[in-house]
């Protein structure tokens, strides 16, 4: 005989399947922003986040594509967007836009379009995405501007529609600053329908619940995720560790420095004593910094429980003002992911202390992205503006080795060689495995890839370098060997900067060597099995397995 269940289990079940639902609604949203998206970055590599917010600002679900840095971010931007503009005063076919480093997601190349849900006259909830524009004017994605004003259009927050109308001058602003304005267009436009998908679908999920707004459901899922949070927390070591991490810079090494501190329910990272900003465009705003600090707390101590407001409110980062952490206006940013995208390593290294054992070495870390300019052969005046990312190695993990090739901490991915061929008249001759970049260890570091590019015509062309692991290698964890450097050079061999705006002459190419991830553990204790494999495969030297496994054939 069925037994009925309670009242109050009822309601929770209820909860939990609009809960998942509601992700769903959030990820078609961002699959139409893929789907309508004009950039590569968009549309190939996944260079974004969508989410749903209650009226308050608060994040409550966020789409399984996308990465921390864009939703992280967006999840403290979204109430500057409320303190512009009230909820109270939004209508059906609102939508507002900025690409306000300080209140979003780090630099101007990455625009946020938040957008009302309005069910019977009421705004019940807001949709908003993040996106990485291949282009905003100015000297470009790279580190060599000295102020945000040389870095490009700098876009307040503003109405971009009106009750379904486009704001027209702004899109003339935007189009008239930028390489390729028919591209941003587009890609501003499918923001747009990214959110409207998100609020057609969402007030069809709220209906179908008979549900007049997100407040219960959103109230549901926030006091979930922070009591789970807290338990994680709870199960933790008390405590206060520290860790530093020295990586290039850009004319200079600059060494990271950061306090964790755990206590019964909260997290806390202060990265006082870090180094001051820099005059070159990697700075970091606060906002980016906590983004990508949070998630690798995340990482090892609450990977299971989703990504909202409730999940975050345990985690609390600070840094001094000044710092290249907490650079303030007019700092320049553009490169700002050289920095940021270093921080799970840093906090990963005080974890390691807390929790030995359970810590991945430090991987390659930075995205390298290939930000490359032109002339396009047989016109005088036409040019091109492209890129595609590309990441060396992840770190080796407890029990297994680092993945080879994958971009974390930044989640995205790369774009098809065939698409950024044909976006721009470029060749990439060579895209291939980095061998003997791995650290060695009883588990080993991931793999770097080597990346060869130049024109169809073996013309002249630019790159905006911003790289990262060159001088300072990933390094290993519990006995296990550092990962190889990165390097960037010319097809005849002559070595480049790792950043900074620099000239390939006619006839070259442009080499990257992408850095490897760190090992962990001894060497010695590797599997001979797995030893024998990787030199039949050609990814580890006969000469590198001797020397670091002890391995002769």
């Amino acid at each position: 005989m069925n037994q009925a269940l309670p009242d109050d289990a009822l309601a929770g079940l209820r909860l939990q399947v609009m809960w998942t639902r509601l992700i769903s609604v959030v990820e078609e949203a961002a699959q139409a922003l893929m789907r309508t998206a004009f950039s590569t970055t968009v549309r190939d590599a996944g260079d974004l986040s969508a989410a749903v917010f209650d009226t308050q600002g608060r994040l409550i679900a966020e789409a399984v594509t996308g990465t921390p840095g864009h939703v992280n971010s967006m999840a403290e931007g979204v109430k500057h967007f409320l303190a512009r503009f009230p909820a109270a005063t939004m209508e059906e076919g609102d939508h507002y836009i900025t690409n306000d480093p300080w209140l979003t997601a780090g630099h101007l190349h990455d625009i946020t379009v938040v957008s009302p849900v309005v069910m019977d006259g009421r705004v019940v909830g807001l949709l908003g995405c993040c996106c990485h524009q291949l282009d905003i004017g100015g000297l470009g994605q790279g580190p060599d501007g000295r102020s945000i004003y040389e870095e490009g259009l700098q876009i307040p927050l503003l109405q971009l529609a009106s009750r379904g109308r486009i704001n027209e001058t702004l899109l003339a602003v935007l189009k008239q600053n930028v390489r390729t304005p028919l591209q941003v267009e587009g890609d501003v436009l499918s923001y747009i329908a990214s959110n409207d998908t998100g609020a057609r679908r969402l007030k069809a999920m709220l209906r179908e619940f008979g549900q007049r707004d997100l407040d219960a459901l959103g109230d549901y899922i926030l006091a979930q995720s922070l009591r789970a949070t807290r338990e994680r927390i709870a199960a933790l070591p008390r405590g206060s560790w520290h860790s530093a991490l020295t990586i290039d810079g850009y004319d200079r090494p600059i060494t990271l420095r950061a306090t964790l501190t755990i206590s019964e329910d909260l997290v806390t990272v202060d990265y006082a004593g870090t180094d001051g900003a820099v005059p070159q465009g990697i700075n970091v705003v606060l906002n980016y910094c906590r983004a990508y600090t949070v998630f690798g707390l995340k990482c090892l101590i609450s990977p299971e429980v989703p990504n909202n407001h409730g999940a975050l409110l345990p985690f609390v980062v600070t840094a001094p003002e000044g710092s290249i952490l907490n650079a303030q206006r007019p700092s320049p940013v553009a490169a700002r992911h050289v920095i940021g995208q270093m921080l799970p390593d840093v906090v990963l290294g005080c974890l390691d202390q807390a929790l030995p054992g359970r810590v991945p070495a430090e991987g390659s870390s930075c995205l390298w992205s290939v930000q490359l300019r032109g002339r396009v052969a047989g016109s005088a005046a036409a040019t091109f503006d492209t890129v595609f990312f590309n990441s060396g190695g992840a770190g080796a993990r407890s029990g297994q080795d680092g993945l080879d090739a994958t971009a974390f901490p930044s989640g995205v991915r790369a774009m098809p060689v065939e698409v950024s061929e044909h976006s721009a008249p470029i060749v990439i001759w060579r895209k291939e495995l980095r061998a003997d970049s791995g650290g060695s260890g009883e588990h080993r570091g991931g793999l770097g890839q080597t990346v060869e590019v130049g024109t169809r015509d073996g013309s002249a062309f630019e790159v905006l370098a911003m790289y990262e692991r060159v001088d300072m290698p990933a390094r290993g964890r519990s006995g296990g060997g550092d990962g190889a450097p990165g390097v960037v050079r010319l097809s005849s061999g002559a070595a480049m900067r790792a950043k900074g705006l620099q000239g390939i002459p006619a006839g070259e190419r442009l080499v990257l060597e992408l850095p490897g991830g760190a090992g962990l553990g001894d060497g010695l204790l590797r599997d001979r099995g797995l030893v024998a494999a990787e030199v039949a495969a050609g990814v580890l030297s006969a000469e590198v397995a001797e020397r670091e496994y002890g391995f002769f054939g």
